[in-house]
């Protein structure tokens, strides 16, 4: 059974960082591609950044890109969003997912409870 772990969300003031991890467990994680979703309330899910099996390759959405670093440990089925320069915008409940490479589909479509992320202005 896929099951994803989002934590480290909470409520920060703008210009302010998060780490996000997700712990993953019921599929092969080593193998797979991963990605950071969010939505916000009243909005469709998006994707915003995402990384190859191995973590050398990367690819963030055009609003995130400069601001949030994707990484992955292996070892530790985990993943990692480094959120700097948070914009209120940012607010959102963020997600990851086993992902198709190359593209924002989630494998498996389940999805984990998520993290709350909340920038104040």
């Amino acid at each position: 059974q896929v099951q994803l772990v989002e934590s480290g969300g909470g409520s920060v003031q703008a210009g302010g960082s998060l780490m996000l991890s997700c712990v993953a467990s019921g599929f092969p994680y080593s193998g797979n591609c991963m990605g950071w979703f969010r939505q916000a309330p009243g909005k469709e899910r998006e994707g915003v950044a995402r990384i190859a099996s191995g973590g050398m390759i990367t690819s963030y959405a055009d609003s995130v890109k400069g601001r949030f670093t994707v990484s992955r440990d292996n070892a530790k089925n985990t993943l990692y969003l480094q959120m700097n320069s948070l914009k209120p915008e940012d607010t959102a409940m963020y997600y990851c997912a086993p992902i198709f490479c190359g593209s924002w589909i989630n494998v498996f479509r389940d999805w984990g409870q998520g993290t709350q992320v909340t920038v104040s202005s």
